[in-house]
């Protein structure tokens, strides 16, 4: 598809959009007045605002879940790639709290999961202590206890089960040099002092911990299932289903976990039976069939999202189109820059690839204003106050001629770089191809399947010089969004997640241990918004757009909406089917 093609093509999505979007209700979310050049439209395809698509569902049938690709990691020290935590912390395993289950804003609250309260901290905040419910059992019918949850919060510090959250690693005190409990050492600044007790000592206070024992991490393993790096096929279910099969990059089958106890859980209402996941169709091919929505597939979701590039085929099907939800996600994507090695490695080359590349190209390849907006900052409006920052002012077309110029300054004409990409952004990556080639960089474009792209790009000593990737805040904070993307101290060898720029400045470390001990949110929020302006002046990364998520069911779904909590992803929780006895499989 050529770019006149596909600019076309968006407008004419943007000129049938006549409903809003779940997130699009609140006025902080619908300011599009720092770039009136770029995609302003405030609408999206799919449900009115709030609205559950097919209302609430019946007990029981067979739900199927279509993808292109096998889950990163099911393993909860590992899981920390959107769909997939949606997908373990809703159905698998449960967590010490949780997001709610609604759609719009009320999603980013959280509520008590397996603890009985929010925690209660003491010390200014440096301890945390939570309590366990009564009733709460594993799927073989053992209870489950304190000592499994600090069990998996040790199994993430293990070097050999890479690409989870890092949150435990920042926050707990003593943890510098622990390298997870397979060799039979254990963390002393968590407290097991019973069964239903869990005491963690933190580093420095951390007034939002409540939100971050929302994260997989925080959920029980029992040390007597440990498996390594095996466990992401034999996970042990403390949620409302349980593996019954899984061959990998086929199919994975999960059926009800019958000592699951529903008066124990606030959230997840376990509507289906079973939960049959698809794995590897090709191309558009889960678009088609949930649109054409025959047979098992109007019982059917897809996983992550639909291609950019169906939406068409939507949007002039009204009877579809009430099928689709298009919620903001709250994260930015970004081309980070390798600033390891040359040629990112001078911040004057950088500023020039600020200069040089064209966000609204990728606005377009990615379908239109409908389906995205420019991105102007780091922080997405989610995290400052509804407001787009734009402190450089740079055209969202780019300037090629000054980029010429920053990189001739630089003594870095005529530079060649690579660039990595997961399978699906292509279209995105040949986009920053054509841009960067109006000044004198030539970009060759790599692609990787997306169920190993994470690990791919995560290696550092071969990482390539340009990554397209995002970054989802995993709650309303600053804290869980800059420190990740461009603290030096989170750079691993394997594994690495966030800091693909591999950046590091000592700056902006001593400036981000600084708002980290603020204990006036506020005052911090404000902080971090100044970093975030700070930071793009040093340009480790150029940020690209901010999307939403397409998301389409099949005529015999019911209770769909995406979850601000889990960056506008279909709630696994609360899904399920119009009619069971009409699903198959």
């Amino acid at each position: 598809m050529t770019r006149r093609t596909q600019a076309a093509l968006a407008a004419a999505i943007a000129a049938t959009l006549t409903l809003g979007l779940g997130a699009c209700a609140k006025d902080k979310d619908t300011d599009n007045s720092a770039d009136s050049s770029a995609a302003t439209s405030t609408k999206g395809p799919g449900a009115d605002s709030g609205t559950i698509i097919g209302g609430t569902p019946v007990k029981g049938g067979t739900l199927t879940v279509l993808t292109n690709q096998d889950f990163a990691h099911l393993d909860p020290a590992r899981n920390w790639v959107v769909p997939h935590m949606d997908f373990g912390t809703r159905l698998l395993y449960r967590t010490l709290t949780t997001f709610k289950a609604e759609p719009g804003p009320a999603g980013s609250e959280i509520v008590p999961d397996l603890a009985t309260d929010l925690g209660k901290s003491s010390e200014g905040g440096k301890v945390w202590t939570f309590t366990l419910k009564d009733g709460l059992k594993y799927e073989d019918g053992t209870p489950i206890k304190a000592a499994d949850v600090k069990y998996n919060v040790e199994r993430s510090f293990s070097p050999d089960l890479t690409g989870g959250p890092d949150y435990a690693a920042q926050y707990l005190a003593g943890g510098e040099n622990y390298k997870g409990p397979l060799n039979g050492e254990h963390l002393a600044s968590i407290e097991t002092p019973d069964d239903k007790t869990i005491v963690f000592h933190l580093k420095r206070p951390v007034a939002e911990f409540s939100y971050t024992v929302t994260l997989p991490t925080f959920s029980p393993v029992p040390q007597s299932r440990e498996k390594g790096t095996q466990y992401d096929s034999q996970v042990f279910s403390s949620g409302p289903y349980k593996i019954e099969t899984y061959d990998r990059g086929k199919q994975l089958v999960l059926v009800r976990n019958t000592n699951w106890d529903a008066a124990t859980d606030p959230v997840r209402k376990a509507y289906p039976d079973k939960i049959v996941v698809t794995q590897g169709l090709k191309g558009g091919q889960a678009d088609d069939r949930i649109i054409a929505s025959s047979g098992v597939d109007a019982s059917a979701i897809e996983m992550p999202w639909m291609q950019h590039e169906s939406v068409s085929k939507v949007l002039t099907k009204p009877e579809v189109k009430a099928r689709m939800a298009a919620e903001r996600t709250g994260c930015t994507d970004m081309l980070y820059l390798n600033t390891a090695k040359a040629p990112f490695d001078d911040p004057k080359v950088r500023e020039a690839m600020m200069w040089a590349v064209d966000r609204e190209a990728q606005v377009t390849a990615f379908g239109g204003p409908a389906m995205a907006d420019v991105a102007t900052s780091y922080l997405p409006p989610s995290l400052t106050g509804g407001a787009k920052a734009d402190p450089l002012k740079i055209p969202v077309t780019g300037d090629p001629a000054k980029a010429k110029d920053l990189l001739k300054a630089a003594g870095k004409s005529d530079l060649k770089v690579s660039l990595t990409v997961s399978l699906g952004d292509k279209t995105r990556a040949e986009a920053i191809q054509q841009s960067l080639a109006k000044s004198g960089v030539q970009v060759t474009v790599n692609t990787v399947d997306a169920s190993a792209f994470a690990d791919t790009v995560g290696d550092t000593k071969n990482a390539p010089d340009l990554v397209i990737q995002g970054w989802c805040p995993d709650y309303p904070s600053g804290a869980t969004f800059l420190p990740f993307l461009f603290d030096g101290r989170t750079i691993k060898e394997k594994g690495n997640q966030g800091n693909y720029s591999q950046f590091r400045d000592q700056a902006t470390m001593d400036r981000m241990d600084q708002i980290a001990a603020m204990t006036d949110i506020n005052e911090a929020n404000k902080a971090w918004q100044q970093l975030d302006e700070d930071l793009l002046k040093k340009a480790p990364a150029i940020p690209l757009m901010w999307q939403r998520r397409p998301l389409l069911t099949g005529t015999n779904v019911a209770g769909a909406f995406g979850n601000s909590g889990y960056a506008g992803m279909i709630d696994m929780a609360v899904i399920g089917l119009k009619d069971p006895a009409k699903s198959q499989g």
